[in-house]
């Protein structure tokens, strides 16, 4: 079975992580279809909306470090900076359901979408600096205008994972709602905005993100630079392969 899965209903595609033992970690080929799966959809005319959801009771436990160690993101080309750059420039809703653990590239993510709901016990992580690395997907510019700068440096420079209930009042999540409800909550109003007039829409979002889509593009590329410089030294090798330890 497939690490990511695709339903279309309604005129909304259903995207969901699907590796549920190791709480949905992303692995390199995850990384291309998933960004394989974002431009299919941007480019379809039956898609309206976009929703991203993971199996079992995790949204998403960031990289799967073991992955990791062995393909390791030091080209622009690189699934997981495709990735990236797909959610920034994808002109369409995207909807987020969060459960469970979200963690890394499990977070920054929601920060390219328009509408996110999490369960009221999901909890949220940053662990970059942790491992010797630097944040990606734009999340060194996106946090500190969600956050201000103050509690967005706190968030990245300490790594200390944050609850639901901070995430509501930060601006990350529109609305929390019981662990069993929130998908099927997340995918109504996903629904709902698929509905709308899609040239409108499309518009809409256009507006709301003008000037963002490129800056955020441009810092996807820094931060990936950053991160395969800091990638190669010794200290990020040493913490990643203990992280890696631990989890297996």
């Amino acid at each position: 079975m497939s690490d990511i899965l695709t339903q279309q209903t309604a005129g909304v595609l259903v995207v969901t992580f699907n590796r549920p033992a190791r709480k949905n970690a992303f692995t390199t080929p995850m990384y291309q279809a998933f960004a394989d799966t974002l431009r299919h959809a941007a480019q379809d005319n039956a898609i309206h909306a976009v929703l991203l959801q993971g199996s079992s009771s995790a949204f998403c436990a960031g990289n799967d470090l073991g992955d990791f160690i062995e393909h390791p993101p030091l080209e622009l080309q690189a699934p997981v900076w495709q990735c990236l750059h797909a959610l920034n420039d994808f002109p369409k809703p995207l909807v987020a359901a969060v459960s469970g653990v979200a963690v890394g590239i499990g977070t920054t993510m929601l920060l390219h979408c328009d509408l996110v709901y999490a369960a009221s016990d999901a909890r949220f992580s940053l662990p970059f600096v942790n491992l010797g690395v630097c944040p990606e997907g734009a999340s060194s510019l996106l946090l500190p205008r969600l956050l201000g700068y103050q509690v967005a440096a706190q968030t990245l420079l300490l790594g200390e994972a944050f609850d639901a209930e901070f995430a509501l009042r930060a601006g990350l999540v529109n609305r929390l709602l019981p662990a069993d409800e929130v998908q099927a909550w997340a995918l109504d109003q996903a629904q709902k905005v698929a509905k709308q007039p899609s040239a409108a829409v499309i518009q809409t979002k256009r507006l709301l993100k003008m000037g963002v889509y490129a800056e955020a593009s441009a810092r996807i590329d820094a931060e990936a630079q950053a991160f395969a410089t800091l990638l190669q030294e010794e200290a990020a090798q040493t913490a990643i392969a203990a992280f890696a330890s631990r989890a297996r």
